[in-house]
Formats: structure tokens, sequence, C-alpha cells
């Protein structure tokens, strides 16, 4: 890319160029100067991939109450209410501003088509065919470019929060950009860095969702919130160098088996209902016979045959799944489906309230990154893109009066890294060594079934990862850098290789905090199921709270 030189201040820093964080630097205030930062290019986010759509009752049947309902039963116990309600009853409103800006939803006529999803009770998912996110991420990043306030940073790695050593407030970032580790300030910064779903070896999410807001946030200081709910989904297409291809649960309401090597259903051994059993047991029956046939767990599957269904009913209801497969050599017609279970949602995330705030002066998240209570123990479907808008709207009310104005500091000399390149490499096969085992491990560990054993000596070897990567030789020159120190490299392939050791990083304390919140959540709720401790408890109705390393339950929540 061509060097860009970025200012060293703004009044706002974005980081994440989902639909979060694109829709909240559409929403600051015009008069602020922005700064949009993305590790990838514009629009490359999980919001990208969101093939449902988006909830919200604007149906003459329909109120926000009911939505209210729906999404209350599905958060399993945990949701707040008033932010809920606040997300239910301001739907309406923000769909009206997405047409606004010219995201063109599918229609009836003149009307907007809903279509209906598990859990919710009338039609009120808008869509726009099965590209909802695309369509929406496309709409709001063709606003962004055109917005004089806003400056898109691409290919920018944020690091670290900056914050005022007397008093802790945010005061802006360290980032990674064209070679050069630099220090941004900023009146407030907002995370809307997305989810975490590379923690895991199968996931839906894309390559970029490796926790960053979450880990940035939480080495910082920031409370994080309920971690250990994160939503699986049963049937991603699993195919080495594939994507993790949703396969929609609609594929089985219309006919179509699970079925495993010997082609016999064996969903039956776990449930009735068999593949028709709800999302989380489907899932865990798809993990518990893989664990018990598989020769590696982390990486194998089962079948979802389509040939039941007839095959213009196939050609008719699932024209995009017929074609994804067809790109990755599966014919649906005359063969099964690999599919297995693949990490889709995480339900907690950096604790915030209705503003969007935490507990950080001047430090702000929006979106999969934050958790706003909306979610609770199990998200509702459709509910995910509609929380970016609504939290994101929100922004447009920040008061940067009322926070402490950056402080005047002095820029210290620049740093350079040196290591020879024999060691360079060394370091190179050390980190992708880790970024390989870390998924599998936390998949097998903490994936869809839990228990204290393997959460414990999981726990255990991630922290002696830790201590290995602490020991690079890029590690201790990072972590010894002082705030507003910069640094530069020279080193072959630095972007990529900066970028590795950045991730691994993030994806190390993301897997130590999923594992530690979910040994101390001794039950099963919502998207958290322990083997050894099945049923759900009433005493655990209540938040699993993180602060340094600290754990502690929130009050019980009154159901």
């Amino acid at each position: 890319m061509s060097q860009i030189d970025i200012p060293s201040q703004f009044d706002v820093l974005v980081v994440g160029a989902g639909a979060a964080g694109l829709y909240t630097a559409l929403c600051l205030p015009e008069s602020l100067r922005v700064g949009l930062i993305t590790k990838e290019t514009v629009a490359l986010s999980a919001s990208d991939w969101a093939q449902g759509g988006i909830a919200a009752a604007v149906a003459p049947e329909d109120s926000p109450t009911l939505h209210i309902d729906d999404t209350l039963r599905a958060g399993a116990g945990l949701c707040d209410p008033e932010a809920v309600k606040f997300l239910a009853q301001e739907a309406p409103s923000c769909i009206q501003s997405l047409v606004n800006l010219g995201v063109a939803f599918d229609r009836h006529g003149n009307a907007l088509a809903l279509t209906l999803e598990a859990a919710h009770s009338r039609h009120r998912v808008l869509h726009a065919a099965d590209t909802t996110g695309r369509e929406v991420t496309t709409t709001l990043t063709a606003q962004v470019l055109r917005r004089q306030n806003i400056q898109v940073i691409q290919q920018a790695l944020a690091l670290s929060l900056w914050l005022v050593p007397q008093s802790g407030n945010c005061q802006g970032i360290s980032l990674f950009y064209q070679g050069e580790v630099r220090w941004v300030k900023a009146s407030a910064v907002i995370l809307a860095t997305g989810g975490g779903g590379q923690v895991f070896a199968q996931t839906t999410n894309p390559a970029v969702s490796t926790g960053d807001g979450v880990a940035i946030a939480y080495r910082s200081g920031a409370i994080l919130r309920d971690l250990e709910f994160v939503q699986f989904h049963p049937t991603a297409l699993t195919k080495p160098g594939a994507d993790r291809f949703l396969i929609s649960e609609a594929v089985r309401g219309e006919g179509a088996h699970l079925i495993d090597n010997e082609g016999r259903r064996f969903a039956f051994d776990y449930h009735p209902a068999g593949e028709l059993a709800p999302r989380d047991v489907v899932s865990r029956a798809i993990f518990s016979h893989l664990q018990h046939t598989a020769i590696d767990p982390a990486t194998a599957h089962v079948w979802l045959d389509m040939r039941p269904i007839p095959a213009d009913k196939i050609r008719h209801r699932f024209p995009n799944i017929i074609k994804v497969c067809q790109h990755w050599g599966v014919d649906v017609f005359n063969e099964p489906i690999p599919v297995a279970p693949a990490a889709h949602y995480w339900m907690g995330g950096i604790m915030t309230d209705l503003m969007n705030r935490t507990n950080i002066p001047g430090l702000y998240a929006v979106g999969e990154t934050a958790s706003t209570g909306v979610h609770g123990a199990n998200r509702l479907a459709s509910n995910s893109l509609l929380e970016c808008i609504v939290f994101g709207a929100q922004m447009a009310n920040i008061d940067l009066e009322a926070i402490e104005p950056p402080s005047e500091v002095s820029v210290l000399p620049l740093r350079e890294f040196i290591v020879n390149v024999e060691e360079w490499h060394t370091q190179q096969a050390q980190l992708e060594a880790l970024r390989e085992k870390l998924p599998r491990l936390v998949w097998q560990s903490a994936g869809i079934c839990r228990e204290q054993s393997t959460l414990a000596t999981a726990i255990a070897t991630i922290e002696l990862w830790q201590q290995d990567f602490a020991a690079l030789p890029l590690s201790q020159f990072l972590l010894n850098l002082n705030p507003t120190e910069p640094a530069s490299f020279y080193l072959p392939d630095i972007e990529r290789q900066f970028r590795l050791w950045a991730e691994t990083r993030n994806l190390l304390d993301i897997a130590i905090l999923i594992l530690k919140s979910a040994a101390f959540r001794t039950e099963s709720r919502g998207g958290h199921y322990r083997l050894d401790y099945p049923q759900s408890n009433p005493d655990w109705q209540a938040h699993t709270l993180v602060q340094a390393d600290n754990w502690w339950k929130s009050p019980t929540i009154n159901p």
C-alpha cells in the first residue's frame, strides 16, 4: 500500500469496520474528527458474512413487547430487561435509518419482506436475499467513504489502549501501521472489533475474528462479562480449505438426514426428535458422536444428506446452498454434505451500559465486542446486526466535554527492533505452531461440551504457552515499550508476521478468559454446557464478571 500519513490525534477513534464500527462512525457528530481503524480493508468482517437478517417489530401484527418476550426467553434468564426493552423499542426507527441510507431490503410490493426464524413468535426478520450482512456493510461503507470528517485507516492493527497514568482514563491507542508502532491520541476510543471465533478450531467467523477488542480492553483493566457463553451452530460445511459455511436449519426442517460414516441416523441416539431437536442439542449430539468415533475430533465431521428432499424443492428453497457446496466440490443432489458444529457468536464481551460506556472513562464498546445485556446466555436469531445498529446510534449522543481531554505528552525517541534473520524465522515457526495448537485445544476443552478436568488441563497448558510467548524476542521488545515510545521494524514480511504475533497474543488471552469463565460457572445454561453439571441452577442466574485476574458473580437476577 502507498504510504498514507495519519494524524497523531483525533477526537474519536473507532476500532473495527464491521456493521458496528461503520454505523457508529456515521452516527458520531459530523463536527468530530473520527479515525476508523481496520486491520484489513473496510467491510471484511463477520457482519459481511451474516446470512440471515435483522430483527425488528415492524409488521402490524407484531410489537416491540413480543420481540422483548422472545429475546428474554432465548436469553435463559441472563438478559438485562432494560437493555432488551431499549433494543426492541429502538429497532423500527433504526431500520428506517438503514432504509434512508440506502440499504435495499427485500420487499413484497411496497412492504418490507419479513421472514420467521427460530424462537421468534412473529415474522420479523428483514433480509436482502441470504446476504443481508453484505448489503448492510456495503451500503454503510459507501456512506463512510463520503464523509469528510471520517478518515479510514486500513491495514492498521490496534495493539493496546493508552491510559492516563494518574486517572486511568483512556486517551488513545497504540497502533501498528506501515511497519511502525505509533501512539494515536483521542478523547474517546470505541472498540467494535467483533467476536473471537478463531479461538475455536471450527468457526463460522472470518479470519479477522480474533477477539482483539476484548483482549485489549481486558489488559487495561476493563470489566468483562459472561465470556463462557458461545453459540455453536450444528451444521457448518466442513472441508479442508473451505470457509465454514452455515447450512441452514431449514434444510433439516425440509427433510434432510444427519448420518455418520456408516450412513446411520445417529441423532436419534441423543434425542427423540433426532436432527430436528433444538440447535444446542443437535450440536452436542454431533460433538459427542465424533468424540467416540473420530480419530481427530477437532477436524472431523458427519454428513448432512439432502437427497430425501425432492430435487425441485432443493432448487427452489436452497439455491445459495447448492451454489456454495458446488464451489467446494459437493453435489448436494448426489452426495451428502460434510458438516460439523462451529462456533458462531460470542454472547459475552466488555461490559457496557446503554450509552456503550465501559468502566474505563473514555472507552466505549459496540456490537459483538460488547456485553450490553441484550443476549443473555443465548442470542435470539437476527438480534446481532440489530444490536450493532441500535447501540451504534447511541454514539450520536457522545459528550466529549464530560471526558477529561488527553494530556500533553512528549514523544519519546524512536526505538528500533533488531534481530538476526535466523532468530526471526525461529520465532515465526513458534508463533505458527501456537496458532495451530491453540484453537484445537480450546475446541476440545471449551467447545460444545465442557467439564472441570478438561478445562483445568487446558488452562494449565495455555498458561505455559503464554510464558513461551512472553519469552519471544518480539514480545520482550513490545511488552517493554513505554507509552508514547514509537518503534520501527526492518524485517522480512513484517506486516504479516507482526499481525500473527498480535493476534496470537489476543487469542491466548481470550482462550484463558473463556476457559476460566467456563470452569467458574458450575451449571449448564444457554450456550454453556457442562457434562459434570448438566442442569441449570437458580443460584447461577447471575452474570460472570472478570477484571484482571478476579472472577466473581453478580447478584442473582430476579426471574
